[in-house]
């Protein structure tokens, strides 16, 4: 389904459930174990720059996102969004995420984003920065910007602990919590597409809760 202007409706789509049970003490500890995810990711991560720079100029001559280079950062997103949901973005899991840019459908944490067929030469010029200004201002309380007393810390970050001492005590994750804080992600993860040029639809000011997105499987990258 497209929406009025041609694009996917849901160009980026977050799925994520609760596994069970959870360990109530594990999470002390991810800190330590995702260390080694930590370091491929940031190797990856200045590959995903280089990458999108190469896009920008590729989509500046020919409207296209090169469908290779597309792919891998995809992966990159998706191997960040299992390491994120395994660690102090959601503590939604305790399996130990796997050192892959591929789909793994069986893990609990789960990111598609349409290939767009063709993108925008204008946009792509301001997108990643002045469209994307709004954003940044809202995604920036949610992953650093909170300064509530003591805190400085992120409102996702802050909101997975709290739901990790409760955890501890009572051996449940809220289903409430755990809805708001896919919801904090799902937006993250749009902006961070959009701003990687993989996408012309404007990310929404929408708070979308809860761990499903239907996804069309014909339309996965």
């Amino acid at each position: 389904m497209t929406n009025l202007v041609g694009f996917p409706e849901r160009p980026v789509r977050v799925n994520a459930h609760i596994d069970s049970p959870l360990s109530r003490w594990l999470w002390l500890v991810k800190w330590f174990l995702a260390i080694p995810h930590y370091v491929v990711l940031c190797f990856l991560w200045c590959a995903f720059t280089v990458v999108t720079v190469i896009a920008f100029f590729a989509i500046l001559f020919t409207e296209r996102y090169p469908r290779a280079l597309f792919n891998f950062n995809v992966g990159v997103l998706r191997w960040s969004w299992r390491v994120a949901y395994y660690s102090y973005d959601a503590l939604g899991t305790d399996r130990y995420p796997p050192f892959s840019l591929g789909e793994e459908p069986d893990y609990p944490a789960r990111l598609d984003i349409v290939y767009p067929e063709r993108l925008s030469r204008g946009l792509v010029l301001v997108k990643w920065w002045l469209l994307a200004i709004p954003h940044y201002m809202v995604i920036g309380f949610f992953l650093g910007g909170a300064h509530l007393g003591w805190w400085s810390g992120g409102l996702i970050t802050l909101l997975t602990v709290i739901a990790a001492v409760i955890l501890t005590f009572t051996e449940k994750y809220p289903k409430d919590l755990f809805d708001l804080i896919i919801g904090l992600n799902r937006w993250v993860l749009r902006v961070t597409a959009y701003a990687a040029l993989m996408t012309d639809a404007y990310p929404p000011f929408r708070l979308d809760l809860g761990g499903s997105e239907t996804t069309a499987p014909e339309e996965r990258a």
